[in-house]
């Protein structure tokens, strides 16, 4: 700690801090622009002046960049000198000089950064009156907008997206002046995470394309605090809503999980909710391949009771994409013992494997935070980038963590980045790869190995014997194989915390158990080591805690009329199962019930189809990877702009049904009551109690506002329809109003807030005045509550150590790959998602594509025993002969593990489109 002495008041501070992260840790307004809490100091835009004075008696002082200035004891500054408030303004005034001042038409106007220093600095007059710099722009794909004539040269775009998120087509060219940031080339950006640039840049320069295109000032936007859906990482969201519609995502801050940063898929691939096809109200079809009828919510519910009470049994199907509330009422629908988790059996058992070794192997799982700490990894079986972005960026930080290493033994402080930078270099913190393919983490592992899955269980349960030899041994392994796993393990045993990363990407229980044993060796041998268990979907974790039967189970119990009617939550079965056995159980069944918000071919195939709600249109609990419950709430009531519309929370129409069938009165229900018999149903889900305040909970008397005090026009937003308005929505369910009558400060801590707005801070930057310091905690405690918490077991040692992949010469083994663009349900339904994804492919080994005369780019066709698919060819040199790779969120026609046969497409179309079109699919159940 030191204390330091700021306008006359004393403070005690971080001493390992500079001047400007601890003056704003205290609250205190000092402007900046090239600083980010994330990326530290460079000193490039000389914003944060302040006077530095040796010591109480000195009257003269000096000017210094705060940003550059530790935060040593006993320093004594001024923000509110008269010098250094002059000094800043010119700073301001000079980095404008070419800025177009274009306030009105631009898109961060409202919360741009630019703006509130402006203000802050008191600088209200351009003076300047001679001809602008001007630049061209560059379309830069659908995600993120040019418009470089807004820059002030702080260098934040390109020290993100090199430096910090390891992109290499985006930089700065020129000298002096006349500098330009962006590509060499126009063209579509690489990165997986170029949509932070939008909250980075602190002006106009880089925008959200798709926010663009239905654009809304920040302070009309309705915001509710929500977790993004795309993945199952958890990361916290801030959806912002007009006229019915989702106009953008914006990053919310958790100290634990994502902190400022979010992938490109959660940012963007919402368009999903926002599709004019989606349901919206109950349809009926009496015989499959009639047009549907659209009921109103009373009958539809008559219909939906009668035909379930009338069924011998019926069978639920939930899913992993829906909520605990939402399975758990589908669970009580049809009893527990007739409840279908909707998972494939080869998914479910990779899951039950994990929350298994979760609980069992000894090692605690790290959050996003804690993954950035460690200073040794190793990941088996998982593409982190493609399965998992967010975590693939900590792990990124963990092996650049090296830098900072090296700086702290020279006195160097962390926050000093260029000087870390520089003296750092290429030093990383050792990282190990395994997988069938390239990844999106080799530029900075120390060393990568393209292997078939077996292969990879074969080197882990060869680095846990390494570690620790009461490990079973690996029979038969190969030297070079040895000799990485005694590499791995000393680099492991010599790392002060490692960390061991696996999943169930490539469907192998043998990989996630070889991931075990390394987890199981090293907390033997007594090291402050982590384990973390990538899961697919958002609520995977959660769904695997409640438990269930596979989705085959459910098939089969229809297909063999042990049940005659079946209820589907939010589950597109055709995205998990070859068409062909799902039609042949689906055809079976007298009554097939879904639920879902999207137009699925599930949902063709369904006699009653009940329009749920998505995310932001309803509010339920999910389960990240990590093991953290969250909540996510409704961010608007879609009857209010669309009055035609009859979406309900699932659970609200399961509850509905479950009354309807037993001939009761449709109750009352409501958020904390769902959440109240989860807990107490499922023991292991007991403390999703704690993981929001309930819908009672208050700030000084009121609710929460969804909405900036300064939202306008919603006395005119549905004139079009009534010219009497109607009374604002209300919300039973949580803790937040459908207007801006309620609490929006940052004053209160509180663990759930909508939106970052503070006085004077419009832009994301006032995440910071709901921190306890810069970068850590929100004050009230970061949203969430952990339920995976490692327990005292006797988790013996895997043995089963699988045999060696060996090729073969007439077949192929496919393995599934995850892809971030077109890889999952929901989000490859969005345009711009469509449109980054670009064509699916097949990959192949250079060997095996020459044997083929399958060069790139040529199509050729994967045959499997429920059906085949015909793809261009994309050869990668990690990729082990005998093995083809192919892309996941395609087709289900194809599992990891199965041997197929390839060959040429000799009716190939002259070419292919955008995933998910991209791909001839001849699966024997397609239907016409």
């Amino acid at each position: 700690m030191a204390t330091i002495h700021v306008d006359g008041k004393r403070y005690d501070v971080d001493g390992a801090d500079n001047l400007l992260s601890a003056c704003l840790s205290l609250g205190l307004d000092v402007p900046y622009f090239c600083w980010h809490p994330a990326m530290g100091s460079v000193g490039a835009c000389r914003q944060c002046a302040v006077k530095q004075y040796k010591d109480a008696d000195d009257t003269q002082g000096m000017l210094v960049m705060s940003c550059m200035t530790p935060a040593s004891d006993d320093s004594w500054i001024s923000i509110e000198d008269e010098e250094a408030k002059e000094f800043r303004s010119s700073v301001i005034e000079w980095l404008m000089i070419n800025h177009p001042h274009d306030c009105p038409v631009c898109e961060e106007g409202g919360h741009c950064h630019l703006q509130d220093m402006t203000v802050m600095t008191g600088h209200d007059r351009r003076r300047y009156r001679f001809r602008k710099r001007t630049h061209r722009n560059q379309y830069l794909g659908p995600f993120v907008a040019h418009e470089m004539n807004r820059c002030i040269t702080c260098y934040r775009c390109v020290r993100f997206y090199r430096d910090y998120a390891g992109g290499a087509d985006l930089g700065a060219f020129g000298a002096n002046s006349n500098i330009y940031f962006g590509r060499h080339q126009e063209g579509v950006l690489e990165s997986p995470f170029s949509g932070n640039l939008t909250e980075v840049c602190p002006t106009g320069v880089f925008t959200d394309k798709t926010h663009a295109e239905r654009y809304t000032r920040k302070w009309d936007l309705q915001f509710a605090p929500s977790i993004c859906q795309q993945c199952a990482v958890g990361c916290n969201i801030s959806p912002g809503e007009r006229y019915g519609d989702i106009r953008r995502i914006e990053n919310r801050y958790n100290g634990e999980v994502n902190r400022y940063f979010l992938c490109d898929r959660g940012r963007f691939g919402y368009g999903y909710v926002n599709r004019r096809d989606r349901p919206v109200r109950p349809e009926w079809r009496r015989d499959r391949g009639d047009t549907p009828v659209t009921l109103d919510v009373d009958a539809a519910l008559d219909l939906g009771a009668d035909r379930l009470r009338s069924a011998r049994r019926v069978i639920g199907i939930g899913s992993p994409r829906a909520s605990l509330e939402s399975n758990h009422q589908l669970c009580e629908l049809v009893g527990e013992g007739q409840f279908s988790t909707g998972i494939a059996a080869q998914e479910q058992a990779c899951l039950a494997a994990m929350q298994t070794l979760n609980q069992t192997c000894g090692l605690p799982t790290p959050t996003l935070r804690d993954i950035e700490n460690h200073d040794a990894v190793l990941v088996l079986g998982e593409d982190l980038i493609a399965s998992a972005a967010r975590v693939g960026l900590a792990v990124r930080q963990a092996a650049y963590a090296r830098r900072t290493e090296l700086a702290g033994e020279r006195d160097i402080p962390a926050w000093n980045d260029e000087a870390v930078k520089t003296l750092g270099q290429d030093s990383y913190h050792p990282l190990f790869i395994a997988y069938p393919t390239t990844t999106g983490l080799d530029d900075v592992s120390e060393a990568s190995w393209g292997l078939a899955p077996n292969d990879i269980a074969r080197l882990g349960f060869a680095v846990a014997h390494a570690i620790d030899a009461g490990a079973p041994a690996v029979e038969g392994l190969d030297e070079a194989t040895r000799e990485a796993a005694a590499d791995i393990a000393a680099r492991l045993m010599a790392a002060k915390r490692p960390l061991v990363i696996g999943g169930g990407s490539l469907g192998s229980v043998a990989v996630i158990e070889a991931v075990g044993n390394v987890a199981r060796a090293l907390a033997r041998r007594a090291k402050r080591a982590s384990l973390l268990l990538v899961r697919g979907e958002a609520n995977s974790t959660g769904l695997a805690m409640m438990g269930g039967q596979s989705l085959e189970w459910a098939l089969d119990e229809l297909s063999e009329r042990r049940a005659d009617a079946v209820v589907i939550l939010e589950n597109d079965l055709y995205q998990r199962l070859p068409g062909a056995r799902i039609e042949a159980a689906l055809f079976t069944a007298d009554t097939v019930l879904v639920l879902d918000h999207q137009r699925t071919a599930t949902w063709q195939y369904a006699h009653l189809g009940l329009p749920a709600a998505a995310f932001t249109e309803g509010d339920g609990t999910l389960v990240s990877l990590e093991g953290r419950a969250q909540r996510f709430f409704q961010v608007f009531d879609p009857r209010y702009s669309r009055p035609e519309t009859r979406i309900h929370e699932s659970w609200r129409w399961l509850h509905a049904l479950r009354a309807g069938m037993r001939r009761h009165a449709v109750g009352e229900i409501t958020l904390d009551g769902v959440i109240q018999a989860v807990a107490e149903r499922y023991p292991a889900l007991g403390a999703i109690r704690d993981a929001a305040p309930g819908a009672d909970y208050r700030v000084r008397g009121l609710k929460l506002a969804r909405e900036p005090h300064r939202y306008s026009g919603r006395t005119a937003m549905r004139a079009h329809i009534d010219v009497s308005e109607p009374r604002t929505p209300q919300d039973p369910d949580s803790p937040f109003t459908f207007s801006m009558e309620g609490f929006n400060g940052f004053d209160r801590p509180r663990e759930e807030v909508a939106f970052a707005w503070a006085p004077g801070w419009n832009s994301p930057q006032a995440w910071n005045k709901f921190t306890d310091e810069v970068g850590g905690h929100l004050r009230a405690g970061d949203p969430g509550v952990r339920l995976l918490i490692p327990r005292p077991g006797h988790y013996r040692y895997a043995d089963a150590t699988p045999p060696a992949f060996a090729a073969r010469d007439d077949v192929w083994q496919v393995v599934v790959l995850p892809r971030l663009f077109g890889g999952d349900e929901t989000s490859s339904r969005a345009e711009p998602i469509i449109e980054r994804a670009g064509p699916a492919v097949l990959t192949l080994s250079a060997d095996d594509a020459a044997r083929l005369g399958g060069e790139k780019g040529r199509r050729l066709r994967v045959a499997g025993a429920a059906g085949g698919i015909t793809l261009p060819v994309r050869l990668d040199p990690s990729l082990p002969a005998g093995m083809v790779g192919v892309p996941a969120g395609l087709t289900a026609v194809l599992a990891s593990g199965e041997w197929v046969r390839l060959s040429h497409d000799v009716e190939a179309t002259e070419h292919a489109g955008t995933a998910p079109a991209s791909h001839t699919r001849d699966d024997a159940g397609d239907r016409p």
